[in-house]
C-alpha cells in the first residue's frame, strides 16, 4: 500500500509542476505620452587655448587666462558647485617644414584647459556667453539645455500612458473577439528628455548672441500586460 502512494504522488508531481509554470492568456501593450515643458537648466562647455614656444610658458598663460574665467563665473554668481574643470591638455606643435627623412622638430606648446558650467537661470546664458568671451575663453563647443524636475513633472504623463495602453488593449481584444480582464502587470519603460537644441559658438562669437531655450519633450512609455477573461 505504501508502495502504491508513492508511485501516485510521483506521477502527481509533473502535474503539479506543469500547473504552476503555466501562464494565463494575456494581451501585453506599450503606452506612450508625452509633455512639452520649457527647460530650467544650462550646459555650458567653454575653453581657453594657449600657445608659446615653451611648455612652461604655454601652461602659465593658460592658467592666468581661465583663472580669470573662474573668477568672472564667481561674479556672475554662479555657484562653485556648478562648475568644474572637465579637460586640460598639453600638446607640442612640430615644424611643417621638417623633412619626411629627418624627425619632427618641436617648434612650441598648446595648453587647453575645459570648464563644465552648469547655469540654473537660462535667461542669463547670453550674458553669461558674453562675459566668458570678455575674460578669455576662445573655445565655446556647446550649450545644452535641461529639466530639473523630468520625474516629477511626467507624473501626469505616465497617467496618460496606461490610459494609452488600456486603449490600445480593447482594440486588440475586440478584434480578436475575447474579453478584456484587469491588468497583471505594469512596468515603465522609462522616461527622458529629449534635448532639442544645441549651439555651438567658434572663437570671436558676437557680443550678446541671440540663444533660444526652446522647450524639452519629456517621454515616457509603459508596459501592460491584461488578462484575458475566460
Amino acid at each position: 500500500m505504501m508502495r502504491a502512494a508513492i508511485v501516485l504522488t510521483a506521477l502527481l508531481l509533473p502535474s503539479i509542476a506543469i500547473a504552476q509554470t503555466q501562464t494565463p492568456p494575456s494581451i501585453s501593450v506599450t503606452g506612450e505620452a508625452s509633455i512639452s515643458v520649457p527647460p530650467d537648466i544650462a550646459e555650458i562647455d567653454a575653453g581657453v587655448t594657449t600657445e608659446a614656444k615653451t611648455a612652461r610658458d604655454a601652461v602659465e598663460a593658460n592658467n592666468t587666462q581661465m583663472g580669470k574665467v573662474l573668477q568672472a563665473l564667481k561674479s556672475a554668481g554662479v555657484a562653485e558647485k556648478d562648475y568644474q574643470t572637465s579637460r586640460l591638455s598639453l600638446t607640442p606643435q612640430t615644424s611643417t617644414r621638417t623633412p619626411a627623412s629627418q624627425t619632427p622638430q618641436i617648434v612650441g606648446y598648446t595648453a587647453r584647459n575645459r570648464v563644465s558650467v552648469r547655469l540654473r537661470d537660462v535667461t542669463k546664458v547670453a550674458s553669461l556667453i558674453d562675459t566668458l568671451i570678455a575674460t578669455g575663453v576662445n573655445d565655446m563647443s556647446g550649450i545644452s539645455f535641461s529639466v530639473s524636475n523630468a520625474s516629477k513633472l511626467l507624473d501626469n504623463a505616465r497617467a496618460e500612458a496606461v490610459a494609452d495602453a488600456k486603449r490600445k488593449a480593447e482594440i486588440y481584444a475586440k478584434a480578436a473577439n475575447v474579453t478584456l480582464g484587469n491588468a497583471i502587470s505594469i512596468s515603465e519603460d522609462g522616461g527622458a528628455p529629449a534635448p532639442i537644441f544645441r549651439s555651438k559658438f567658434s572663437v570671436g562669437a558676437p557680443a550678446s548672441a541671440p540663444v533660444a531655450q526652446g522647450e524639452e519633450t519629456l517621454r515616457i512609455a509603459v508596459s501592460v500586460s491584461y488578462e484575458i477573461k475566460p
